[in-house]
């Protein structure tokens, strides 16, 4: 592992169950920049997001986090379920449970974070709300609240802006820019050109294999589904920007 490398994988193999989704793959990861991780559905970026989590075990291959850290996981918005009776509060002081565990009282300390991150989001106001009842980009900007309240190293998230509109697209990628400041390691999942050209780092997948890793203007070159996949918004213009230099 260089000095410069947050996370190195090596051949890695993954997948669930029996069924491998990554083959093969090997890849670095800057320390205290932000990688990108981009292709078609089914590729292998959330599969990977889970082995760098440390929920989904390779078959083989190896994995190191030498300079990451420890990893926080920020889920998609809709993987919550809404028959859940939690407030925003107490969704965001689950990130606390990394450091204290699940059935250990919560310390000032722990609440302090927990109201320090809600802010940071702003997200307070709506601090006894039922997560359920709260729209799209609120709820994506709490869950990346509960990420950030586990002080995290290595943060990781899984489609963090898809569906938001553009001033919640806009509020999450400043609190990521400012977290790379601060010198989190973040890796995220996109499907949008915009927001993975705004990275320092890109991985390209395609069926669960690395196709190229570089500069995203670079990477993204390669994957015109990706690019002429998008309809609309901050991303097609990107996406039209992009395919315009070549």
């Amino acid at each position: 592992m260089g000095a410069g490398d947050a996370v190195v994988l090596s051949e890695v193999t993954a997948g669930h169950g029996r069924r491998p989704v990554l083959r093969g793959l090997s890849a670095r990861l800057p320390r205290h920049g932000v990688t990108a991780i981009v292709g078609p559905n089914g590729s292998g970026k959330s599969t990977l997001l889970g082995v760098l989590a440390g929920t989904i075990r390779p078959v083989s291959g190896t994995v190191e986090l030498g300079g990451a850290g420890r990893p926080g996981y920020v889920a998609q918005r809709d993987a919550v379920s809404d028959a859940l009776p939690i407030t925003v509060r107490d969704t965001v002081a689950m990130g606390r449970w990394a450091s204290r565990g699940p059935w250990r009282r919560l310390t000032a300390h722990d609440w302090a974070i927990v109201e320090t991150r809600m802010a940071e989001l702003d997200v307070s106001a709506l601090a006894a709300r039922r997560l359920s009842t709260l729209s799209g980009g609120q709820r994506q900007r709490v869950l990346l609240a509960q990420g950030l309240a586990q002080e995290p190293g290595l943060l990781l998230l899984d489609e963090p802006t898809t569906g938001l509109d553009t001033a919640s697209r806009r509020h999450i990628a400043g609190v990521l820019d400012r977290e790379s400041s601060r010198g989190v390691t973040i890796v995220h999942v996109t499907h949008d050109p915009a927001a993975a050209l705004r990275a320092d780092h890109c991985l390209l997948l395609d069926e669960g294999r690395l196709v190229a890793q570089g500069p995203p203007g670079s990477v993204l070159t390669l994957e015109e589904p990706l690019i002429s996949g998008v309809a609309s918004g901050p991303a097609a213009t990107a996406a039209a920007e992009l395919r315009a230099r070549r």
